[in-house]
């Protein structure tokens, strides 16, 4: 079975979606076969492996809306062994949706469930809040990993993560586990970088990547041309960083 991995962070900015694009694709280029699945109502996920969001006719909207099959919703993209569930604008309704459903905290598990055995990997990118979608997310995952950038204010709202997922844990999850924490937008020349990261690993210890994502051109180029940086600039130090994770995740 597939193992299914939510990224997530409520706080925007962190390099979310650029992790789980980049991570997803250094997995799939490791022989992987890899599933993104785009739960973000801003559909970045989605643009960034070349897929136009406004032109899809299904998106994992309607996934949750029962308005369509996995199969039919399923893309694959243009780079080694990564498939899609995409997203759009039509997300940004389905919390308020989703609370007069059934089973709502069940939704995206029963749509991922059958499908996982086709997968080695699925990775989630959740949006930036602990709404009911990032609740769905976490209550449908194995395992959950947490970018933080290295900047001030990193540890900001990482409690309250936290108790949301002992939460998830106690109510609807019990096998939910910390995948690992990943520094991005890292910069050893500077200070705050160390002491963050020295605070970072105090707050999880022994849980924090060995690989951390630098800061890059290359890195924040790669969406705007629709691609993953390992196929943008395979040279990259942000290309090279998500291979180096790719092995970390590989080993555990």
């Amino acid at each position: 079975m597939g193992k299914v991995i939510s990224v997530v962070n409520q706080k925007g900015g962190v390099g979310k979606t650029t992790t789980s694009v980049n991570i997803a694709a250094a997995l799939a280029f490791k022989d992987k076969k890899v599933l993104l699945v785009d739960l973000d109502p801003q559909g970045n996920a989605t643009s960034g492996v070349g897929i136009d969001k406004r032109n899809t006719n299904v998106s994992v909207y309607d996934l949750i809306s029962d308005n369509a099959n996995i199969e039919d919703v399923t893309i694959k993209t243009e780079f080694k062994n990564l498939y899609i569930l995409p997203s759009n604008i039509s997300l940004a309704g389905a919390e308020i949706e989703m609370i007069e459903m059934e089973n709502r905290m069940l939704k995206i598990k029963n749509i991922l469930e059958p499908i996982s055995n086709n997968y080695d990997y699925i990775f989630i990118d959740c949006p930036p809040s602990l709404g009911l979608i990032t609740l769905n997310a976490l209550t449908a995952s194995n395992s959950f990993l947490v970018p933080i950038q290295c900047e001030f204010y990193a540890l900001e709202g990482l409690s309250q993560l936290m108790m949301t997922v002992r939460t998830v844990k106690k109510l609807y999850n019990s096998q939910l586990e910390l995948e690992g924490v990943l520094l991005t937008m890292y910069d050893g020349r500077l200070n705050l970088t160390i002491q963050v990261a020295n605070e970072v690993k105090k707050f999880f210890p022994d849980k924090v990547y060995k690989t951390v994502i630098p800061r890059n051109v290359r890195l924040s180029e790669a969406p705007s041309f629709g691609q993953p940086v390992l196929y943008f600039d395979k040279y990259s130090k942000g290309s090279n960083a998500y291979l180096e994770l790719a092995n970390e995740i590989i080993i555990d």
